[in-house]
C-alpha cells in the first residue's frame, strides 16, 4: 500500500485540486514567523524573472522574511534522519526564506528571492536542477551559519540568528526574536483577508537553467496563524534584489506547526 500523508486528509481549503502525480517528500515546519513589508509593485516588477507578474493586495507588493524550523525531512518511502543523529541534519535544521507573491500564467503562487539553510546537504539538494526531463527543485538556496532557541512559556519568544556563508553569495543575515501575541488564539485565515492572501498559497515557483518557469506543489492543513510581536536587531536579506525594505516594522504573524507534503516540480 503507497503510504497516506497525514496532511491529505484537509483539502477543502485549498484553492485549486491536489496534484494527481504522487507527493515526493514530507516535512514539518515548526515555529515560523511570516514577516512583511510593502514593496511598490514597479520595483517589484523589476525585480522579478521573465514570465512572473506580481500579485499585488490592494495595490502593494508585499516582500517577507520567514524564519522557521524545517523537521522530520525526509524522501516518500525513506524515513527521517535520527535526531539523536546531530542537532543539525539533512531532517532537521532552520531556514530562511525571503519571498514575494506572484502570478504566472495567470495562477498565483510564491517567488522565492533566497532559501538560507544550515544543513549543507539539503542545500545542495535544493539548488539542484536535474538532469534531462527530470526536474530538481532547482531553488537559490544558500548554506548559513545558524542558530536557534526557543523559550519556555509563559514568555515564549524564539531567538533566531543567520549569517550566510556561501562562497560567491551576496552576504546576508537576520537576527531577530519573535514570539505569538499573548493570549492569541490559533485562527485559520478567512478567505479574501489581507492574512490569507500572505499565507495560503500552495505553489513554490522556480526557473529551470534555460529561464523556463517551473512549479512546485506543497499541502498541508490551513495555517494556525496567530498575530505576533518581534524584535529585530539585523535584517539584511536583500542585498543585490534591488529592494530596500522600508523602515518599519514589519507586518507579523506566527505558526508553531504545519505537517508539509511537497511534489516534484514540473514545467508550467
Amino acid at each position: 500500500m503507497l503510504p497516506r500523508h497525514t496532511s491529505l486528509g484537509h483539502t477543502d481549503h485549498r484553492p485549486y485540486p491536489l496534484p494527481a502525480r504522487p507527493w515526493a517528500v514530507s516535512m514539518v515546519w515548526r515555529d515560523l514567523a511570516f514577516l512583511h513589508w510593502p514593496i511598490d509593485p514597479d520595483t517589484m516588477r523589476r525585480a522579478l524573472p521573465d514570465g512572473f507578474e506580481p500579485d499585488p493586495f490592494e495595490g502593494r507588493c508585499w516582500l517577507g522574511v520567514v524564519p522557521f524550523v524545517m523537521d522530520r525531512v525526509r524522501p516518500r518511502f525513506l524515513p527521517a534522519v535520527p535526531r539523536w543523529c546531530g542537532a543539525t541534519s539533512f531532517s532537521r535544521f532552520p531556514e530562511l526564506n525571503v519571498r514575494t507573491y506572484v502570478t504566472c500564467g495567470g495562477v498565483p503562487g510564491v517567488l522565492f528571492f533566497s532559501l538560507d539553510a544550515a544543513s549543507r546537504s539539503f542545500v545542495w539538494a535544493g539548488r539542484w536542477r536535474g538532469v534531462g526531463p527530470l526536474h530538481g527543485f532547482g531553488l537559490p538556496y544558500y548554506h548559513a551559519r545558524m542558530e536557534i532557541t526557543t523559550d519556555h512559556p509563559p514568555d515564549g519568544w524564539t531567538r533566531y540568528s543567520s549569517r550566510r556563508t556561501q562562497r560567491g553569495a551576496p552576504p546576508a543575515a537576520f537576527v531577530a526574536r519573535y514570539r505569538p501575541v499573548p493570549g492569541s488564539p490559533p485562527t485559520p485565515a478567512p478567505p479574501g483577508t489581507f492574512e490569507h492572501f500572505l499565507t495560503e498559497r500552495y505553489r513554490l515557483y522556480s526557473t529551470t537553467r534555460a529561464g523556463a518557469a517551473l512549479v512546485g506543489e506543497v499541502h498541508h492543513a490551513a495555517w494556525p496563524l496567530q498575530p505576533a510581536e518581534c524584535d529585530i536587531e539585523v535584517c539584511d536579506m536583500t542585498a543585490g534584489l534591488g529592494l530596500d525594505l522600508p523602515g518599519t516594522p514589519p507586518v507579523a504573524h506566527y505558526a508553531s506547526r504545519v505537517d508539509v507534503a511537497g511534489w516534484r516540480p514540473v514545467r508550467v
